[in-house]
């Protein structure tokens, strides 16, 4: 079921690799003082995915004039995002929800990926 508008955003923690290491990024520390705008796409090193992050990753300060962070999600591993992100040049933080709970809570689950 779709998460209602004006509704609390589900919490979560996911890992996300950084070049110090693998770090978590948590939702709710952003709760009540900066906007999130969480991107979820299917999969790394795919065409669609890697334009669309590739153009949020150009047009950054935009988000930023809002108060905004982004997140970008899927369900690879933190090890394949870093990789992609670095030979895509992605600046955005890339979160692994390789358990695919938060895709669950926020019904954005694609039907074939369940398992």
């Amino acid at each position: 079921m779709a998460i209602s508008v004006g509704s609390k955003a589900p919490d979560f923690t996911l890992k996300s690799k950084q070049a110090s290491g693998l770090v978590d990024i948590t939702l709710s520390n952003n709760f009540g003082k900066k906007n999130t705008l969480l991107l979820f796409f299917p999969a790394a090193f795919t065409g669609v995915c890697t334009k669309e992050m590739c153009d949020v990753s150009a047009g950054l300060s935009g988000y930023s004039g809002l108060n905004a962070d982004v997140v970008g999600i899927s369900i690879d591993t933190p090890f394949a995002q870093e990789a992609w992100a670095q030979k895509e040049k992605i600046t955005i933080p890339l979160a692994s929800d390789l358990n695919k709970e938060v895709i669950k809570k926020y019904d954005v689950v694609f039907a074939d990926s369940v398992r």
